[in-house]
């Protein structure tokens, strides 16, 4: 019997991250080549080294949406395997499962998901009978995809289980697990969920299942609550949780891959808050993930997908580690919750804007090779805040600020005295530019 390592991981206690920026995030209008997964994936395994297969699952696409679809997949499990466990999604009708299975067949720790409905209103949608038809279905699929292919493992999602029953689904996660699934996924898939319901859901289900049920989570961030939701669920005792580079899921996408591992890394002491406080197990991780390599892997999906990095963006944003005014210049450490450059690899950088002070302009002036006395260092304060507002862009860029730094600094010409030349008085110009 081939070993189930994500479903060994999570009863050890370890965190196993579903990662859905390729298949999920396709949904946000995003299409990642079919070498570009394979490339994501090798470097999303790199952060837990060895161990990557232990702790990734890398969703490699839905193989049903097309020939190509199909092969990206393929490709994945073929050229990503021993990075991550390759997974395939697919509808919960026998002919997708099967395509999806062939799509990984072969590969190390290979997965197949079928999404089954959960609740009425998305059973009437999806397969246009009642929740628990959908579910029992859900149930003989799981055992069609054990008997294609005893080596790849299978997985079910519960599809808008936050508006579905809870008895419902703790009875069918219970024979969906005996049948031969390796963990049952519920999914807030709408994002309606505020994080007090999104914990009351998961710890309901496992109350009323026994310890060999696995329970995921895939909780969208439809209300901006992804990241919250997915850690009630950590607290409720979830340990395999779906998140995506940069967010980017259905509509508004889902919990942040780069920020849930960054989160759950960076401070091993204050995790346990976080953690059921009835489990006695609070250490997440086989390998500790290598945070440094999380700004890297971002920018990577961000050139790939054409979703941008910007200055707010948590962990890996154009704004982590940069210093613009005058008290958090002289005492960073009191305004950033952590040394991205200890921690990131992400080295401090000083921007100038129009809220610049004068040791934040002689900062940037020294970078540039320029060194400011006090009054220069006043003029050259001025020049940049006159320049943001002039531009209307906060943002004063190095190369028009040396050219500036060039005039201000340069030695004032000597003066060449003439033979019989007379002294003549200095011409006032008032503010009106006439002359007196």
């Amino acid at each position: 019997m081939v070993t189930d390592v994500v479903r060994e991981s999570v009863r050890a206690g370890r965190l196993v991250v579903w990662e859905e920026s390729a298949r999920d995030g396709a949904q946000a209008k995003t299409l990642m080549s079919a070498a570009f997964r394979v490339r994501l994936a090798r470097e999303q395994g790199a952060v837990f080294g060895e161990d990557g297969p232990r702790h990734v699952v890398f969703a490699a696409g839905f193989p049903a949406v097309c020939a190509e679809e199909f092969e990206a997949v393929r490709q994945v499990a073929d050229q990503a395997e021993g990075a991550v466990s390759v997974a395939a999604v697919c509808r919960g009708t026998l002919d997708d499962v099967r395509q999806a299975v062939a799509s990984v067949r072969g590969s190390a720790h290979a997965r197949v998901m079928v999404v089954v409905p959960a609740s009425e209103a998305m059973a009437g949608v999806m397969v246009h009978r009642g929740a628990r038809e959908a579910l029992e279905e859900g149930v003989a699929l799981v055992r069609a995809a054990r008997d294609l292919d005893p080596g790849v493992a299978t997985d079910v999602c519960l599809a808008d289980a936050s508006r579905a029953d809870h008895g419902l689904m703790a009875h069918f996660a219970q024979a969906m697990t005996a049948a031969g699934a390796g963990t049952v996924v519920l999914a807030d898939t709408v994002g309606r969920q505020l994080p007090g319901e999104a914990a009351e859901m998961f710890r309901r289900v496992a109350a009323r299942t026994d310890a060999d049920v696995v329970l995921g989570s895939h909780l969208h961030n439809d209300l901006g609550l992804g990241l919250a939701n997915t850690l009630q669920a950590l607290g409720a005792g979830v340990r395999l949780v779906s998140s995506s580079w940069l967010g980017i899921a259905e509509r508004s996408g889902m919990a942040a891959t780069e920020q849930l591992l960054f989160l759950l890394a960076h401070d091993s002491a204050r995790v346990s808050a976080l953690l059921d406080p009835a489990s006695q197990e609070t250490d997440l991780w086989w390998t500790r993930p290598d945070l440094s390599r999380l700004p890297g892997i971002a920018r990577m999906v961000a050139r790939e997908t054409g979703v941008p990095l910007t200055v707010t963006t948590p962990v890996v944003g154009t704004g982590v580690g940069t210093i613009s005014t005058g008290t958090p210049f002289v005492h960073p450490e009191l305004f950033q919750p952590f040394d991205p450059q200890a921690l990131l690899g992400t080295a401090p950088g000083v921007v100038l804007t129009q809220l610049a002070s004068a040791r934040v302009v002689s900062a940037v002036a020294a970078r540039l090779g320029h060194r400011l006395d006090r009054e220069q260092a006043r003029a050259a304060m001025g020049w940049v805040k006159s320049r943001a507002y002039a531009t209307n862009c906060a943002v004063v860029d190095d190369d028009a600020f040396a050219a500036y730094l060039d005039g201000l600094t340069a030695p004032a010409p000597a003066a060449v005295a003439v033979p019989g030349a007379r002294l003549r008085e200095p011409v006032a110009v008032s503010g009106e530019g006439d002359v007196r």
